[in-house]
């Protein structure tokens, strides 16, 4: 049953009001998914497993700044501070939603693309976010694993509402920026690349992260860092 407002109102949603709470929140690309188009999702995956009734997938993405790719540390405190902002961003929208009488519900910013079905909903989040991005047009996965978008590149951290609000969905985007460049899998220090079909999360996992003076940062982003249109255009 859909709830009401304070108001005992509810009121039609469209999609450029959806839209226009994302922005106003702060994200830098806001797209809208339906939640049907999610099939071949494992189960538990599903947007429906994670909010009965969900008919839309908000995508919201918010871009974080060039100089992440300064060292190690910058780009940990970067990616940091990005999980925080867009949490934030999609809190907003989901307290928006259901004021409008709406059932919603927040996706982290950790969620990724689905490997092997894992199941690992607590720790990745309850929908893969990439795959909801690329659903929701907002651009593509690439074979470096990543999410591209012709702006921003891919420079863009996601996170999304779940609602079951009926929204017109945004168009998928048609574009290829990877064509026959293999820089990304050419340069992976494990070959985590090399299937584009399978990414070995297992082997990336060893060169991802280590320890520097006490605490954990990341220490291998040069999938993202060699792409030619990490910024959003050749360089």
């Amino acid at each position: 049953m859909r709830m009401k407002n304070k108001d005992n109102i509810i009121n039609v949603l469209n999609s450029e009001t959806v839209k226009q709470y994302g922005f106003n929140a702060g994200a830098s690309v806001v797209g809208i998914a339906a939640a049907e188009d999610f099939a071949l999702a494992p189960e538990g995956f599903k947007p429906a497993d994670s909010l009965a009734g969900c008919r839309s997938v908000v995508v919201l993405g918010a871009a974080f700044p060039q100089e992440a790719f300064n060292n190690s540390a910058d780009y940990t405190d970067y990616r940091k501070a990005m999980i925080e902002e867009i949490n934030g961003i999609a809190k907003n929208v989901e307290k928006r939603i259901k004021a409008d009488g709406y059932k919603a519900r927040s996706v982290t910013g950790f969620g990724g693309k689905w490997v092997e079905g894992n199941g690992r909903k607590e720790q990745f989040g309850l929908i893969s976010l990439k795959h909801a991005a690329e659903l929701a047009g907002i651009g593509v996965i690439g074979k470096n694993y990543l999410l591209t978008n012709p702006q921003y590149g891919n420079l863009l951290w996601f996170s999304a509402v779940l609602t079951d609000a009926d929204l017109i969905p945004d168009k998928k985007a048609e574009f290829n920026f990877c064509n026959n460049c293999n820089k990304c899998v050419e340069t992976c220090p494990v070959q985590a690349l090399d299937n584009p079909a399978v990414f070995d999360k297992k082997e990336c996992s060893r060169m991802f992260m280590k320890q520097e003076e006490g605490k954990w940062v990341i220490n291998c982003f040069l999938c993202r860092k060699v792409c030619p249109h990490r910024f959003g255009k050749e360089t």
